[in-house]
């Protein structure tokens, strides 16, 4: 009788990156040492139209806890506003859940 393996081989399955997904996503902005409050509050205003209280109300969030939650939506949505962040300088990536 053939010997059984104690393992199981499973299948890789490769799923794409499915940027049009449903699942809310979030920008993450951390903190860093060079971009100035004032910088950093009109980029939130700029990019992600919020008031100039809630940029910066963000902006000093993210000054104590060292990251925080600026935006919140569909993923597909986000990765634009991220990408902006990321071309004026500041520290943000988008991450599902």
């Amino acid at each position: 009788m053939p010997k059984q393996p104690l393992w199981e081989e499973q299948e890789d399955i490769l799923v794409e990156d499915d940027i049009g997904s449903d699942l809310p996503a979030h920008i993450i902005v951390f903190n860093d040492d060079f971009n100035t409050f004032e910088w950093v509050i009109q980029c939130f205003m700029e990019v992600l139209k919020h008031t100039h209280e809630q940029a910066e109300q963000l902006s000093i969030i993210i000054h104590f806890k060292g990251k925080a939650t600026v935006k919140t939506g569909e993923k597909r949505e986000l990765i634009p506003l991220c990408e902006a962040l990321l071309d004026r300088g500041l520290s943000a990536v988008v991450e599902e859940g």
